[in-house]
């Protein structure tokens, strides 16, 4: 069973539109340039570790491929580490609001992972409504809970990218394509938050860096992801379908 699994993680990996492994090398080669031209303790190596497995993960959702659930997690504990050292309180919520809304759902939802591309869907005026009025909802809570009861010193900033990414994340799990304009305003908003926490001296470089690194992501999915674009979506519909019954 473990074994089956991990062939499935590895075959999640492949497939992908070559721009996204591009990316991927390129956001690497971008991160251990940082972390080589600061000094190296262990909050930078866990920044590291976490924005490497962090683009792997936006990649893999772009790609249409549900190894993010995984990626996500791992992702995440370092990402929570990084934001609390920096007292970005938010961002620490914005992760543990990703496991528990897209990647605990992803690893348990058997639906999910089963030919995810085939089940991309798109947002109806109402749903438009709800999401954008969500997203204020949150971002209004969210900055006031936060700046009264924490010492965040960024808590306006760190509350639109969080309700943002929340609402990012549920748009994802719910497989609708309209997700990344949300990600897209998201990964805006954690550039705001990651260059204003590294000029305060509460973060390196490398958040800002792969925020930068997410939002090319972004771009890139309006174009060449299985989400937007028909030709690679029918691609991997169709590499999706051949696996599946090889293993019958």
């Amino acid at each position: 069973m473990l074994t089956n699994y991990i062939k499935f993680l590895g075959h999640q990996l492949k497939g992908w539109p070559q721009q996204n492994y591009y990316l991927f090398f390129f956001s690497l080669g971008c991160q251990v340039m940082t972390l080589a031209n600061n000094p190296i303790t262990w909050i930078t190596v866990i920044t590291f570790i976490g924005t490497t497995l962090g683009v792997l993960c936006v990649l893999a959702i772009n790609a249409a491929k549900s190894v993010n659930g995984v990626l996500g997690i791992l992702s995440a504990i370092c990402f929570i580490i990084v934001g609390f050292n920096a007292k970005n309180y938010l961002s620490i919520a914005e992760q543990i609001a990703y496991v528990i809304t897209l990647d605990i759902p992803v690893l348990l939802s058997a639906n999910w992972n089963v030919n995810m591309a085939s089940k991309i869907r798109q947002f109806t005026a109402k749903s438009w409504c709800v999401a954008i009025v969500a997203t204020g909802i949150v971002y209004l809570v969210s900055g006031y809970l936060i700046g009264t009861f924490t010492d965040d010193p960024r808590p306006w900033i760190d509350a639109i990218s969080f309700a943002i990414s929340l609402t990012a994340g549920v748009i994802c799990f719910l497989r609708f394509n309209n997700q990344y304009f949300w990600w897209l305003a998201s990964g805006l908003a954690q550039i705001v938050l990651w260059f204003v926490s590294y000029r305060q001296g509460s973060a390196t470089l490398a958040m800002a860096v792969n925020s930068s690194i997410y939002l090319i992501n972004d771009v890139l999915a309006f174009t060449i992801s299985p989400w937007y674009n028909k030709k690679e979506r029918e691609r991997v519909i169709a590499q999706e379908t051949e696996y599946a019954n090889s293993l019958q």
